[in-house]
Order: C-alpha cells, then sequence, then structure tokens
C-alpha cells in the first residue's frame, strides 16, 4: 500500500477537552527566602550590613584609632556635627556649589549636543573637543581656575562644569545617534519637526543613555568637589565637606574624618537610590526600555 493511501484511510482523532483545574500546580510556589532575595532594597540592605560589620570588627581588631576608628566611634562623630550643626552647614555648602556647577554643565551638554546633531561638521566638533576634554581631569584645571576666578566658588564651579559637561554631552550624542530609523520616521510622518521632534522622539528613546550621562556627571561633579574643597575649599571663611575633612585630619580628629567620609558616601547612596531610581522608575522603566 503506498504512503499516501495509508494516510488517507488514516482514521481522526478526536481529544476531548480537560478541565484546567485537573492539570495541578503549573508554578512552584517560592519559599520566603526566595521571596525575600527577589526584593533589591533588602540584597542591598544585606550588603550595607556586612561591610559595616566588617568595619567594625576590623577597626577592633586594630585597635588604633588614629589609624581606622570603629564605625560606633564614626557614627557618633557624625551625630554630633550634625547636633552642633557644623556639619550640615558643610553639606549646605557643598551641595550648593554642587547643584550650580552641575546644572550649568547640563546646560553646556545640552547646547554641544544640539550643535552635534544639527550636521556632520558639527558631529566631528563635538567629537574632537569631547576628544580632547573628556580625559583631561578636572582638578587638573584647579591651579588655572585659581588665576582666573580666584578664591572661592567660581572656581569650584569651573571644575565642576568640566567634570560634568563632556560625560553627559558624550552619552547624549550617543544615544540620539542610537535612536532607529524606524522611530525617526514615524515623527517626520507625523509631521514632527524642530522642538517637537527632539521632546518627543529623540529623547525619550535615547533616555537610557542620556540618564546615565547625568549619573555620570554627577559622580564626576561629587568626587570633583570634595577633591577641590580638600586643596582649597575655603570661601568666604566656610568650606565644604571636602574641607570639614582637610581640617580634622589636620587636628587629628579622625573619626570626624571618618565622618565626613561617611556623610559624602550616604549622599551618594542617596541620590543614586532615591532621585536617579526615581527618574528611572518614572521613563526607562514604566517606557519598557529597560527590565
Amino acid at each position: 500500500m503506498s504512503k499516501d493511501a495509508i494516510l488517507w484511510s488514516r482514521p481522526p482523532i478526536h481529544r476531548e477537552p480537560l478541565d484546567s483545574s485537573k492539570f495541578g500546580v503549573v508554578e512552584k510556589p517560592l519559599s520566603p527566602f526566595e521571596k525575600l532575595y527577589n526584593y533589591s532594597a533588602l540584597r542591598k540592605t544585606f550588603i550595607l550590613i556586612v561591610l559595616v560589620v566588617a568595619w567594625e570588627v576590623g577597626a577592633r581588631v586594630l585597635n588604633n584609632e588614629l589609624l581606622f576608628p570603629t564605625f560606633v566611634a564614626t557614627v557618633d562623630a557624625l551625630f554630633n556635627g550634625l547636633a552642633s550643626g557644623d556639619l550640615l552647614l558643610k553639606i549646605w555648602a557643598s551641595l550648593k556649589v554642587l547643584l550650580m556647577g552641575y546644572g550649568i554643565g547640563i546646560a553646556l551638554a545640552g547646547v554641544l549636543t544640539a550643535i552635534g546633531i544639527s550636521s556632520r561638521i558639527g558631529t566631528d566638533f563635538l567629537e574632537t573637543l569631547t576628544s580632547m576634554f573628556n580625559p583631561l581631569p578636572a582638578i587638573a584645571l584647579l591651579p588655572i581656575a585659581l588665576i582666573w576666578f580666584g578664591l572661592g566658588n567660581g572656581s569650584l564651579v569651573f571644575v565642576l562644569v568640566h567634570s560634568v559637561l563632556w560625560a553627559v554631552a558624550l552619552n547624549t550624542h550617543s544615544g540620539f545617534l542610537a535612536v532607529s530609523n524606524t522611530l525617526r520616521m514615524v515623527g517626520r510622518n507625523y509631521g514632527l519637526g524642530g522642538f517637537k521632534y527632539v521632546s518627543k522622539i529623540l529623547i525619550p528613546a535615547a533616555f537610557p543613555s542620556i540618564l546615565t550621562g547625568l549619573k555620570i556627571g554627577w559622580a564626576f561633579a561629587w568626587r570633583t568637589l570634595i577633591a577641590s574643597e580638600l586643596v582649597f575649599g575655603v570661601s568666604s571663611g566656610s568650606g565644604g565637606l571636602g574641607w570639614f575633612i582637610y581640617e580634622n585630619k589636620n587636628q587629628l580628629e579622625i573619626p570626624n574624618v571618618f565622618a565626613g567620609l561617611l556623610t559624602v558616601i550616604l549622599i551618594g547612596l542617596i541620590v543614586e537610590n532615591l532621585v536617579f531610581r526615581t527618574i528611572e522608575t518614572h521613563t526607562v522603566r514604566k517606557w519598557g526600555m529597560q527590565a
């Protein structure tokens, strides 16, 4: 019998539908440990606790407060500085200058990016400037800043702008270049042009890269500010966190030095996990551009 004849003579097969409740458990329930492990905040908290315990144990084993104070002594110095108001004034002095430099840097980065995406010569101009100045450490410009702007906030703002400008401009420009032609054509088909085209098509599509540039610019600016304040840091009789660390080092108040360093770390964690994480949640994660 031929193959076609066998297939032709095969009787039809009928399956009766089954109730889905008879399938049993499809998903395995998570254990309490697995449920807790899924929370990023709990995992990070556990890591911080381990680091704190290692700090405390290591300091007690070393037993030399002039070299490495305990975590308890550092936290005590931190609360004393906050209670006296001195540390709060230093924090405000640093953040005020930081926000000025960060804001100006972002604005200039926007201007450079607009020039970069406008034409090929604009792209070459931005890439050339970025290649020249991005590898240059901002702190290396501090002597020139002191000559140009004197001993004050002007010099700090100048080096902060340099530390922010190139990272934000480079990432923003790369994000714009990575926008797909499909999205670009969609914007053109809807008749978008100029600012509407940039704000409704280019910026949302490139926002992951833009946000990365903002994070990198913030990190560069924060550490540049502290390093600059460690070098001179005093403006009108008051300095920021870097100067607070430097002064206490000269007075051998090492717990206060570590309290200043801990404050720098805590501010960095707050900005990263509250400010940037909130922006990320309401933008790229909400738009489905990031898991």
